[in-house]
């Protein structure tokens, strides 16, 4: 059991994401930092902060007379930090990783079909070419007009008849 688990964590995958978790943490807090020292200052040249709540964005009067503040620097934080994350996860982990496993596959021998493999369109028209050639190929052999007396034949469409009882 404890063999099992050892070769569980010792697996690529799991170690890869451990290390992406930890890492996405710490540069999410270098991205909040960034992001609060920087653009929320930006913002706050434009639009006074609510000296109550210290939300940074537009104020307006609502209905009973109070000021309401949209807290635009809360959610340009959390854009930016999301999207300047995931950037850095795709390019530390997700681009090596996968030049990783193609190097892997190499290796392996595992090579992807280089031919392009035909459309549904093009097997469907090929399908029908041999068809074309079969049945012209029949018909260039069964040219002899069958005797009136003879029995008619089959075609492969028609569905057998039914035995009478």
């Amino acid at each position: 059991m404890i063999k099992g688990f050892r070769d569980f964590i010792m697996r690529g995958n799991v170690i890869d994401l451990a290390v992406a978790v930890v890492i996405g943490g710490a540069f999410t807090a270098i991205v909040n930092a960034i992001v609060t020292s920087v653009i929320n200052p930006l913002i706050g040249l434009v639009y006074q902060p609510d000296p109550a709540t210290g939300a940074i964005g537009p104020k307006l009067t609502g209905i009973h007379g109070e000021e309401v503040t949209f807290p635009l620097g809360e959610l340009i934080t959390a854009v930016i930090s999301f999207f300047a994350v995931a950037l850095v996860v795709y390019l530390v982990f997700v681009v090596p990783m996968n030049k990783w496993k193609e190097r892997q596959a190499a290796k392996a021998g595992v090579v992807e079909d280089a031919a392009k493999l035909p459309t549904e369109a093009e097997l469907l028209i090929q399908i029908r070419d041999l068809l074309e050639r079969n049945n012209a190929a029949t018909e260039a052999t069964s040219t002899a007009p069958a005797p009136a007396d003879a029995p008619l034949r089959r075609s492969q469409n028609t569905p057998p008849a039914a035995p009478s009882a």
